[in-house]
């Protein structure tokens, strides 16, 4: 079984083994880098290339949409579902999937509405 789907220079794309769905892909740069804003410029180039080439594939061939998601949790240990390498999930969507069915129907209650304090308080973050 080949591991690498794919490659540019500073990427590859692999299948997610564990997985949430069929076609979950993860994008990973080559160089082992652990915090997102460690990655160059070309790096982050290289790992976009990736990732829209492999979104319009799951779109045109398996399913209506897909998520692109990155995580940063150094307060969780390294194992079978976190790694210490920055990578970004590639995953199929399609209406009321199986995520939808198991997680997101049940998300609903955990939006809230921004108000203007919280607004002007986190957006202070990014001066």
């Amino acid at each position: 079984m080949q591991r690498i789907l794919k490659e540019n220079k500073l990427a590859s794309v692999i299948l997610s083994n564990p997985r949430k769905v069929p076609g979950h892909f993860l994008v990973i740069p080559k160089r082992h880098v652990e915090k997102p804003w460690k990655l160059t410029k070309e790096e982050i180039t290289a790992i976009f290339d990736l990732i829209f080439l492999t979104q319009k594939k799951i779109s045109e061939k398996l399913a209506e949409g897909c998520d692109v998601r990155q995580h940063y949790h150094p307060f969780r240990e390294q194992g079978r579902l976190k790694v210490n390498h920055i990578h970004y999930h590639v995953i199929p969507r399609d209406f009321e999937d199986h995520i939808y069915q198991k997680v997101e129907k049940y998300e609903t209650d955990l939006f809230e509405g921004l108000s203007d304090l919280e607004h002007d308080r986190i957006a202070q973050l990014l001066s």
